[in-house]
């Protein structure tokens, strides 16, 4: 598995690891965040690397399930990747537009009063 797919798993299990059983939690904790081998998972949790690559195996399975089915990540992405163009906006035109200047002075302020 490379990087780039690492990263996304590790995503997916984010948003939708607490829907998996405990095991494929553990097992895919030790595997992503922790950067175990399946050998050293499986002497870890006494059981065979088989039962170790099986549970990964359907646990990856699942995330990706989750996500076609709920999108979750991918609308985050597209949120996140909108938000930072409005703040890129924002940081540009800031300082040129004044009535930008006093509208985002009026939301501070009416923030502080909140």
């Amino acid at each position: 598995m490379n990087f780039k797919e690492k990263n996304h798993i590790n995503g997916l299990f984010g948003f939708y690891g607490e829907l998996l059983t405990i095991k494929q939690q553990d097992y895919l904790r030790y595997y992503f965040e922790d950067d175990y081998s399946i050998v050293e998972i499986a002497e870890v949790e006494t059981v065979s690397r088989q039962a170790v690559s099986d549970n990964i195996k359907r646990g990856i399975d699942q995330l990706l399930k989750y996500e076609h089915v709920l999108h979750l990540q991918e609308k985050f992405e597209t949120r996140s990747a909108i938000e930072t163009q409005v703040q890129d906006y924002i940081s540009v035109y800031y300082n040129k537009d004044n009535v930008l200047k006093k509208l985002v002075s009026q939301l501070m302020a009416h923030e502080i009063e909140d």
